[in-house]
């Protein structure tokens, strides 16, 4: 048989695995800094915990596990014989892979509220998969790196959660630009059209507008049932100005009597205002009317983060979520949190070429094999760098020389070592810097200091 690899998944290779440490490691260390704790869930979940949290798009997107054995044996046969999926995927699936990290962390809580103390602070970065139509940037299996506070209604949280994304692409040098919007404005407008009953099919075409333009949401508003007049008035939505103060001031205009919309804006003016104030630059923060993100779970500020040197989708997202937990039997624990998308950021910095040298795994020295008794010396010495955290590896056959230069030249090998008689005799060590093709004997111990 071919081998051949599952749609939408990767194999990783030495140097990609090194430059996506070079990322964790650099996120992993900014969660800690803002005081996020590490916590790490089940890579499946009971359906019924995934389901019915994503909207109806994302529900579709849900790997379904098959239950094990004869998954048909409980089936009911009517279903069966009609080809009904609904019915029928809770009868052979009980479980799913997780779609996300913020569902099964709303469910970590709702399990462990009364251990918890309160804000409670998490990061998390794991894999997720969702049966999506694998395209550039976007895969089947890939990780999000999520930082989350629970407990907490402060704006506060906002504005510091843009400080994380801030400081976290700086140190990866990826210029960025954040848009933020919320889900109260999203609201207000629907309310404003006349449109409140159909809220979800609102944000869930206005949130495609990068993708199918002004034209393309307003057809699906129109398949949706949308009427009309209702997306006339909506129309200033498509003709925004880069002023994020001054389109929040038209905001205000048009929803005099509107409170969730102008609790938005409210909302949204003090995250934007308290940010500038502590340094952010304005051209990093832009106010997105027609960001909606899909997940129905969202109830106040959204994120989305962009490149600003790549053409790319975003790499990074989130939003405050206040009823997540209720639908766990859990109430008044609202929570916020924000995303990174590991695998686009890596695109990213690749087109960029913003990989530093130290992101790459190396070998430092690799030792000739001449065969004889010098083996067991070179293993000796070889254990000693290792104590000393510097990597090292025997040519485990007496090849050629050449072949084994040749080893490590493909493999990015710095030095080649040569213990033979001669060395042992004087206590001494000779090798080649590949790169600049320079060879040194030197002492044993002044070998072992540098």
């Amino acid at each position: 048989m071919k081998p051949s690899l599952a749609k939408g998944t990767r194999d990783f290779t030495a140097q990609e695995v090194s430059r996506r440490k070079y990322i964790i490691n650099i996120l992993q260390n900014n969660f800690e800094l803002f005081g996020f704790q590490p916590l790490e869930t089940p890579s499946f979940e009971n359906l019924s915990t995934l389901t019915g949290k994503y909207g109806e798009e994302g529900d579709r997107l849900i790997f379904k596990i098959l239950n094990s054995g004869d998954y048909t044996s409980d089936v009911n046969q009517e279903d069966w014989d009609h080809k009904n999926h609904q019915k029928l995927t809770s009868q052979i699936s009980e479980k799913a892979l997780r779609y996300d990290l913020t569902v099964p962390f709303a469910r970590f809580v709702a399990m462990n509220h009364g251990k918890l103390t309160f804000p409670f602070k998490r990061s998390q970065i794991q894999p997720v998969w969702r049966a999506d139509r694998p395209q550039k940037g976007r895969y089947r299996e890939f990780y999000q790196c999520d930082a989350d506070v629970v407990g907490s209604e402060s704006l506060l949280q906002e504005v510091e959660l843009v400080q994380l994304y801030l400081k976290s692409f700086a140190d990866l040098k990826v210029p960025v630009t954040i848009h933020m919007n919320n889900r109260k404005i999203l609201s207000g407008l629907a309310e404003y059209a006349g449109i409140t009953d159909k809220l979800i099919d609102f944000t869930v075409a206005l949130d495609k507008l990068d993708k199918i333009g002004k034209d393309g949401v307003v057809k699906e508003l129109l398949e949706r049932e949308i009427a009309q007049e209702s997306i006339n008035k909506l129309d200033f939505l498509f003709s925004q100005s880069d002023d994020a103060l001054e389109n929040l001031l038209q905001l205000k205009e048009k929803f005099v009597g509107n409170e969730i919309g102008l609790k938005g804006v409210e909302e949204l003016e003090y995250v934007l205002t308290q940010s500038l104030s502590l340094g952010v630059d304005i051209q990093n923060l832009v106010f997105n009317i027609t960001l909606a993100r899909g997940l129905d779970y969202y109830t106040g500020a959204i994120f989305e983060v962009k490149a600003d040197e790549v053409a790319m989708g975003s790499i990074g997202g989130g939003g405050r979520y206040d009823n997540l937990t209720e639908v766990f039997g859990v109430k008044n624990i609202p929570g916020i949190g924000i995303s990174f998308g590991l695998d686009r950021i890596y695109l990213v910095m690749e087109e960029l070429n913003l990989f530093p040298e130290e992101a790459s795994s190396k070998i430092e020295y690799l030792f000739a094999n001449s065969g004889g008794e010098e083996i067991t010396e070179a293993l000796k010495l070889i254990m000693q760098l290792r104590a000393k955290g510097i990597s090292a590896e025997l040519y485990p056959e007496n090849a050629k020389i050449n072949k084994q230069f040749t080893y490590a030249e493909k493999k990015g090998i710095k030095n080649v070592v040569f213990l033979g008689e001669e060395e042992l005799k004087n206590n001494t060590v000779t090798y080649k810097d590949i790169e600049a093709g320079e060879k040194k004997t030197v002492s044993l111990a002044e070998f072992l200091g540098e």
